[in-house]
């Protein structure tokens, strides 16, 4: 029996010995080690959470300023046609008045009333250079 605990010792190996401490020792090692792989799982589900919440955040936030772009392109529109409408109105009503209808035929189309002789007069080069200007 003394040369079995001699070739051990030799060796290099030590029997363990059970008792409770040890046991104790052992369980809170195992403890530790499934506490280590608990806190490492909900570590990786809390980054694929947070990487998921993060990739739909900026989803959404593209998406909201395409539909502001959308929406001031829209406005702009609106307001070039509420201005559109409004010189229309404003040219219903003139037409609506005969006044302004004869004066537009006089001066467009050289009509005129009874009695009336219409009278051409020709224009300096500069004026209607400076008409042209002003038109472009």
């Amino acid at each position: 029996m003394n040369l079995k605990n001699e070739k051990k010792v030799e060796t290099g190996e030590v029997t363990s010995i059970r008792n409770d401490y040890v046991r104790s020792v052992e369980r809170r090692e195992a403890h530790k080690v499934r506490l280590m792989r608990r806190l490492s799982v909900f570590a990786v589900i809390v980054v694929m959470a947070s990487i998921w919440i993060g990739t739909t955040i900026y989803a959404q936030s593209q998406t909201i300023s395409e539909k502001e772009q959308a929406r001031e392109q829209a406005l702009a529109e609106l307001e070039a046609v509420e201005q559109e409408q409004a010189q229309l109105n404003e040219q219903i009503l003139l037409l609506n008045d005969d006044e302004y209808i004869g004066k537009m035929a006089r001066k467009e189309y050289f009509l005129s009333e009874d009695g009336e002789i219409i009278f051409t007069v020709p224009e300096d080069k500069s004026k209607s250079k400076e008409k042209e200007d002003e038109k472009e």
